[in-house]
């Protein structure tokens, strides 16, 4: 190597390591640029995928929510509390009709217990007198009007349930009776704290001249007992029989003869006698037939409830062939286990009235329920309500459960369809036709339906 060579070798050196040098930063500052561009994408991929995964978890979480929500408000449970109701009777325990009582008080004994079975406490009931009377009546009302009672059930008669309503209702507790039928218990006047579920003599009275009119007659007399159950009752049968009547007179029921109108109605040639009475009926029939009247009677189910043995001085056999209606006591169209349950929780008992005033108990107690108050002037408008228009049910349990759910009720009750007018009465009624036998038992030839 000659001199000029190695003068200059170190410089060739510095100068192949500088390019070296060069291309190598060249090819990494090419690579630093893909790297980056790479990592870009890749922060922007996982960037965006996450925002979309983010977002769309969120809305799927948000619309999974709001559909949540809405299914569960579409579902939830209506607001409802059962709500206890005490409630007192006013019922014969002395007096005339004393002789039903266990007929008016068992079915709602028995009410009680199937109500309470459904929710435990939620009905009261303390047993009282009316003793057929007005003053012995008014004296018990007057112990549940300074109580804390939600209603009343009774009178059994319609004397003593006029002698006493209006105080009820200016005390402003709801009423319901489930034997009385006097016509002059229909009016408006005694809105909206009375309510019965018996039906009105305004639709027996044409019922029961539709089976006497049925028979024939020639010429008919009617008689009837001058008070509130009379009077209306026997001025529409002589009404709807028209020109066959050829006697019509109001007896005084204290009395303790009836001779004279005994006498009367045979003066007047009469074949048949309507008669609307009490247990008075009894002395009655014993007159006509000393006055010799040999013709039909019919009779409805004030002499029914009423008369028997002890009334006719043991002669039953003067009732033979007698006929006449009265609100049934087992109807068709009633709901079909109550005569069987009645039965089996008291043995015996006489069915007169006796799913009417079951029906008194449970309306009163729906009503309180579709009301959610026991507060009488708040429930009192339920009381027609649960008895039409809704749902049908027949059982308290059905009924009260349909409630709970936030539903309308028709309450269609061991009586029948109720169907509550603007007097809070039945719309409907149906009636037994019976014939007595020399036995003094009847027999129920037939049901008939009436509606006003």
């Amino acid at each position: 190597m000659n001199d000029n060579l190695r003068k200059w070798l170190p410089w060739i050196l510095v100068a192949v390591v500088a390019v070296i040098i060069v291309i190598i930063i060249a090819v990494n500052s090419g690579g630093s640029d893909e790297a980056a561009t790479t990592t870009t994408a890749a922060q922007e991929t996982t960037t965006t995928a996450a925002e979309e995964t983010t977002t769309t978890a969120a809305e799927e979480t948000t619309t999974t929510a709001a559909e949540e929500t809405t299914t569960s408000s579409s579902e939830a449970p209506v607001a409802f509390d059962p709500i206890p109701v005490k409630i007192g009777t006013v019922l014969p325990q002395t007096g005339q009709l004393a002789a039903i009582i266990d007929a008016l008080e068992n079915p709602i004994k028995m009410g009680a217990d199937e109500i309470n079975a459904v929710s435990s406490g939620l009905v009261s009931v303390d047993y009282g007198d009316s003793g057929t009377d007005p003053n012995i009546a008014s004296a018990t009302v007057d112990k549940y009007l300074t109580g804390d009672y939600a209603g009343i059930i009774g009178a059994a008669a319609s004397g003593v349930s006029l002698s006493i309503v209006d105080k009820v209702q200016g005390s402003e507790v709801a009423m319901c009776s489930g034997s009385n039928t006097a016509a002059a218990l229909s009016s408006s006047d005694y809105d909206p704290y009375y309510s019965r579920t018996a039906p009105s003599d305004n639709l027996q009275g044409p019922a029961l001249a539709d089976v006497v009119a049925a028979d024939a007659p020639a010429a008919v007399a009617v008689l009837w007992r001058n008070d509130e159950y009379g009077v209306g009752f026997g001025e529409l049968v002589a009404a709807e029989l028209g020109d066959v009547v050829v006697e019509a007179t109001a007896y005084d029921p204290k009395a303790g003869s009836f001779a004279t109108e005994a006498q009367a109605v045979v003066a007047s040639g009469a074949d048949v006698l309507v008669m609307i009475t009490f247990e008075e009926g009894g002395q009655l029939l014993l007159d006509l037939e000393s006055a010799g009247f040999a013709g039909q009677i019919y009779v409805a189910d004030g002499f029914k409830d009423t008369v028997g043995a002890d009334q006719l001085g043991g002669n039953v056999a003067l009732l033979d062939g007698i006929k006449g209606t009265a609100p049934s006591a087992s109807p068709a169209n009633g709901e079909a286990t109550f005569p069987d349950r009645l039965e089996a929780a008291f043995p015996g008992t006489p069915t007169i009235f006796s799913a009417q005033k079951y029906d008194c108990l449970v309306v009163t107690v729906l009503a309180a329920q579709a009301a959610q108050s026991a507060d009488p002037s708040v429930f009192v408008s339920e009381i027609g309500n649960v008895t039409k228009g809704g749902e049908k049910c027949t059982l308290f349990s059905e009924c009260f459960n349909l409630l709970s759910e936030g539903k309308d009720i028709d309450y269609d009750g061991a009586s029948g369809p109720l169907d509550f007018g603007p007097s809070n009465e039945p719309g409907i009624g149906t009636y037994d036709v019976f014939l007595y036998d020399d036995t003094g038992a009847t027999e129920t030839l037939e049901q008939i339906v009436a509606s006003g």
